[in-house]
C-alpha cells in the first residue's frame, strides 16, 4: 500500500538503514551501562555484593528504557542471539541478520570503549574480570535462553510487558548465574 492510500495514522516500517542505526546505538548504550555501571560500582566500593547490586540495578533500568525507545525501531535486540531466534521464528527476514550483527558488534565495542573513556581507563585495555570456564559458559547458556524464553513467550500474548520483564529477567540472572548474565555475544 502506498503511503496516498495509507489510512490516517498509519506508518510504514523503519528501512533497514533506520533499524540498523537504532539498533547499534542501543546496544552502544547498553553496553554503556553495564560496564560504566560496574566501573561505577568498583569504584565506590570493596563490597563485591554491593558491586553487583548496583551494576545490576543501573543495568535493568537502562535495559528497560532502552528497549522502549528503540523496541518499535529495530526490534531492540541488541544481540546477535537474539536476532537469529527473530529470524528462525520468521519475525525478521535473514537478510537482516549480518547486518544486524555488525552493528551490535560495532556497538557493543563503541560503547566499551566509551564507558573505558568516561573514566580515564584505557578504552583498550583489556578486562580485569575472568570470564572463562565451563560454568560460565553455561551460566551464559542459562541466561541466554532464557531471555529468549522471556522475550518470545511474553511478546506472543503480553508484548507491552516485554521491556519490564526482559529488565527482570537479566537483573535476576545477574544474582543466580555464575557469569553475571552477560547474555550477549556481541
Amino acid at each position: 500500500m502506498s503511503s496516498a492510500n495509507a489510512p490516517a495514522g498509519a506508518t510504514s516500517a523503519p528501512s533497514l538503514a533506520v533499524r540498523l542505526v537504532a539498533e547499534g546505538i542501543g546496544t552502544a548504550l547498553l553496553i554503556v551501562s553495564v560496564v560504566g555501571s560496574g566501573i561505577m560500582a568498583t569504584n565506590l566500593t570493596d563490597d563485591v555484593a554491593i558491586q553487583l547490586l548496583a551494576n545490576a540495578g543501573a543495568t535493568v533500568g537502562a535495559l528497560i528504557a532502552l528497549i522502549m525507545m528503540f523496541g518499535p525501531i529495530s526490534g531492540a535486540h541488541f544481540n546477535p542471539v537474539v536476532t537469529i531466534a527473530d529470524c528462525v521464528l520468521n519475525r525478521r527476514t535473514f537478510s537482516d541478520v549480518l547486518p544486524y550483527f555488525v552493528v551490535q558488534t560495532a556497538g557493543g565495542t563503541f560503547g566499551a570503549l566509551i564507558a573505558n573513556l568516561m573514566f580515564d581507563l584505557d578504552p583498550l585495555g583489556p578486562s580485569t574480570k575472568i570470564r572463562d570456564g565451563g560454568g560460565i559458559w553455561l551460566g551464559e547458556v542459562v541466561a541466554t535462553f532464557g531471555l529468549l524464553l522471556v522475550i518470545f513467550l511474553i511478546g506472543k500474548h503480553r508484548a507491552e510487558s516485554v521491556p519490564v520483564a526482559v529488565g527482570v529477567w537479566i537483573g535476576g540472572a545477574y544474582w543466580f548465574t555464575s557469569s553475571t548474565s552477560l547474555a550477549n555475544p556481541a
